[in-house]
């Protein structure tokens, strides 16, 4: 199976609108290929089932939106920079795809309990990133020597999956980047050394 074809991501795409605008277990896979323009059955020959679709969905939005921060963040010198544009691009990437931001914060969670030890998996590639830009900030002297950088990953990715789960609730009524700033304040000036 050849993942790299258009119709892989012509399907990926159309899967992330049926499942937010249906829910995952409403999104049939005739939905999923009516959307994409293609035949019930060209689904099978790149997926094996609808939960293979959502976490295959998952993968490619998620290392795209890795890549996105690892791009944006290359050129910043300080640790501190560099958490400010993850915390921009985290709200951007979602707040740019409405229907992406749905099925991450909303779809992804009400899956089963296998499913969502696989989507932890893809997670690691994001904690990484903000690992590395933690213990860089420590060994630079920017951030406290004594940061737990595991409780200060989980406090930043709980933060920003907390605003964004709270901006689609709300059904974006808001500009969820503009909140970002804020954000990065509070975070640093936890992290800071005293």
């Amino acid at each position: 199976m050849k993942k790299n074809k258009p119709k892989y991501k012509q399907i990926i795409d159309a899967a992330v609108i049926v499942i937010a605008e249906n829910g995952y277990h409403q999104a049939q896979v005739s939905k999923i290929a009516k959307q994409a323009g293609v035949a019930d059955g060209t689904i099978y020959l790149y997926f094996k089932n609808k939960e293979d679709i959502l976490i295959s969905l998952f993968q490619e939005k998620m290392g795209s939106f890795i890549e996105k921060i690892e791009q944006n963040i290359a050129g910043k010198e300080t640790s501190a920079e560099k958490l400010l544009m993850l915390v921009k691009t985290h709200f951007q990437n979602l707040s740019n795809d409405r229907h992406l931001a749905i099925v991450t914060q909303l779809e992804l969670r009400q899956s089963n309990k296998e499913l969502r030890y696989k989507i932890n998996e893809v997670l690691k590639g994001y904690f990484k990133v903000v690992d590395k830009i933690l213990i860089q900030g420590k060994e630079a002297g920017e951030f406290s020597d004594t940061l737990d950088v595991r409780v200060a990953r989980q406090m930043i990715f709980g933060t920003l999956d907390e605003l964004v789960t709270t901006w689609v609730m709300n059904d974006q009524k808001y500009d969820l980047t503009a909140l970002a700033d804020t954000v990065h304040k509070l975070l640093i000036n936890g992290f800071r050394k005293e």
